[in-house]
């Protein structure tokens, strides 16, 4: 079968995890909850660092929930665009994630101030979005293309797209018990062949680092949100 062919809940989104999302992880972290858990990849990442932490995920895809369920404790199968299941509404965690999902749903700020419930007082939420206005689309816009693709910032599963700039505010709008205290970027700066054949490894990082910090919404590929529960 064909991956643009493939709908949402029979796809597989399995990668390395979402690292620098996962470092934004802080503090005394005991029950997450992963939310489009994907393969289980980001829980992975959790584990090594928190390895008593009680790891659990949801998704809407039964073939990911086949793969994630030996990475965590408990593994939800629904769509999180739906009511709450009886036995996760009486959970509480102290960690949301929300990793790359959150672009795939109608309503993402309403899912958000569902999830909210669950989030004790004082826990943190990550959140990870692609940038719509990243350097590669403004190249392929200024080019006249729009095309989906079955992975990527054009994802044919994408309904919503977000910016540097307007991320935390679409996303937070319905949660004003969250209080943002990170907001990034991380992705990388037009290096072409210097990237590959002149520049050390860690100058091309530091480089990528430094364009990031600056032009977020130019060099970011990704949107990362850290925000606490008040």
């Amino acid at each position: 079968m064909n991956a643009s062919t493939v709908s949402r809940d029979q796809r597989i989104y399995a990668n390395v995890g979402n690292l620098p999302l996962i470092d934004l992880l802080e503090g005394d972290v005991q029950r997450v909850l992963d939310i489009g858990c994907g393969a289980g990849d980001n829980a992975a990442l959790i584990r090594a660092r928190f390895p008593y932490a009680q790891i659990s995920g949801v998704t809407v895809s039964p073939a990911e929930a086949e793969v994630a369920r030996p990475l965590f404790d408990n593994c939800w199968l629904f769509d999180i665009e739906a009511d709450l299941p009886p036995d996760l509404q009486q959970a509480q965690f102290d960690t949301l994630v929300f990793s790359h999902v959150l672009e795939h749903l109608r309503e993402p700020a309403l899912v958000l101030s569902r999830f909210m419930l669950l989030l004790q007082p004082g826990g943190q939420i990550l959140i990870a979005v692609p940038n719509v206005l990243g350097w590669r689309q403004r190249i392929q816009f200024l080019a006249g293309r729009f095309e989906y693709e079955s992975t990527g910032v054009l994802d044919d599963t994408h309904l919503r797209f977000f910016t540097y700039f307007t991320a935390d505010r679409y996303l937070l709008a319905d949660c004003p018990e969250l209080q943002v205290i990170h907001k990034g970027a991380t992705g990388s700066v037009l290096l072409w062949w210097l990237r590959r054949y002149v520049l050390p490894t860690s100058w091309s990082a530091a480089i990528d680092r430094l364009g990031c910090a600056r032009w977020p919404n130019l060099f970011g590929g990704q949107v990362l949100i850290k925000a606490v529960k008040s």
